[in-house]
């Protein structure tokens, strides 16, 4: 726990760092361009200086975010505040759509109603610096980002790199109106903004899809699945919940299967250890439950490797866990988990009434069969 809130404390430092430079950065650049453009009656680099000073707001909700994500757990939020940083992205997502669309209702207004531009050196050096320093910024943001795993530092480096289109389309279409006289101030901008829209758009999915609660992703999975089929004791896992709660607030749950034979307290004792390696290694609170399975039932085996057997012919990416064999009624009764490709929902019952006949078929006795479907989780 001491090394988590020491994680937490540094992933909060870097990223409150991050978003000061952020504010700074922004508002010099906001301050000259719009200095500029009330000098060059250029509306659209007065647009960017404004866009710029969105971004200081923008910068200011990040620093907000990571402040808010390191505050502990208490009674209301007994897993901590850590999805704050996931709500700073959406509302940076926010800020980039609706830049999106004013630039567009600025972009056909122009184009309508084209307007002349005061062309000058100052102006020419005032845009490529812009252009400079968002290029720093989209890299240092993407630096800090992989640095500390951060979807609002990823928007962010995002919407530096809309910026340096945005710029670098006002600064084109004043140097092609001072050489040619043709005014595409109007039609550069319109492209600009469907790039951003598209582009914020696509943050705001990311952003969404963590709050809604989405899967473990497919490398931690692996990770996880992999380090606990190798420890000892542990005969197969199956079960595996992932739930997300911010960055750092990961908490999971999975079902070990180990043989019944051993005494009770030893399995206790290594399921501890493998919970806290979990912690340790991958930094996910596992919670782990118990599923003893018999290991000498010659019967058992048999059938349960027939039913294997069965299920690969009809879809080699069926599995099956906590298989179990009772008598009831003079009949034997399956009882079983199954795992199933998606493209399977709405057939399970195709699934049990083949299996059901190729048993009775192969054994010549009838079964009654008893399964618990699990969609599989491909996330």
């Amino acid at each position: 726990m001491a090394q988590e809130n020491q994680d937490s404390k540094k992933r909060a430092a870097v990223g409150k760092m991050t978003g000061f430079i952020g504010v700074l950065c922004n508002l010099l650049l906001a301050g000259s361009k719009l200095v500029i453009g009330k000098l060059a009656a250029s509306t659209s680099i007065t647009a960017d200086g404004l866009n710029n000073l969105s971004d200081a707001a923008s910068s200011i909700v990040t620093l907000l975010g990571f402040k808010l994500a390191e505050k502990p757990a208490d009674k209301e939020h007994p897993y901590g505040h850590a999805r704050f940083e996931y709500l700073a992205s959406l509302v940076v997502a926010a800020m980039i759509l609706v830049i999106g669309f004013e630039l567009a209702k600025t972009s056909v207004l122009k184009l309508i109603h084209p307007a002349s531009i005061e062309f000058s050196m100052l102006m020419i050096i005032v845009l490529i610096g812009s252009i400079l320093v968002k290029l720093w910024m989209m890299f240092f943001y993407r630096k800090m980002g992989d640095k500390i795993q951060s979807n609002t530092l990823f928007a962010a480096a995002a919407d530096s790199r809309n910026d340096v289109l945005t710029t670098a389309a006002v600064l084109a279409a004043t140097v092609v109106e001072h050489i040619s006289g043709w005014k595409i101030d109007g039609l550069m901008g319109g492209l600009v903004s469907v790039f951003i829209i598209v582009s914020g758009i696509s943050l705001a999915k990311d952003t969404i899809s963590p709050l809604l609660g989405e899967g473990a992703n497919t490398g931690l999975r692996e990770q996880l699945i992999g380090y606990i089929s190798s420890c000892p004791l542990v005969l197969g896992c199956h079960d595996l919940l992932v739930h997300d709660y911010g960055p750092g607030r990961q908490y999971a749950s999975i079902h070990v299967e180990i043989d019944k034979k051993i005494d009770p307290m030893v399995c206790h004792d290594e399921i501890d250890r493998i919970e806290r390696e979990c912690l340790n290694r991958f930094g996910v609170h596992m919670v782990i439950h118990y599923d003893p399975v018999i290991t000498d039932d010659a019967e058992l085996d048999q059938i349960h490797h027939q039913v294997l057997d069965i299920l690969q012919q009809i879809d080699a990416e069926i599995t099956i866990h906590d298989f179990r064999v009772h008598t009831h009624e003079g009949k034997k009764e399956l009882v079983f988990d199954m795992v199933v490709p998606s493209e399977w929902q709405g057939q399970e019952k195709n699934i049990v009434r083949e299996l059901t006949e190729r048993l009775q078929e192969e054994n010549k006795e009838t079964y009654l069969i008893k399964i618990t479907f699990d969609l599989e989780d491909r996330a």
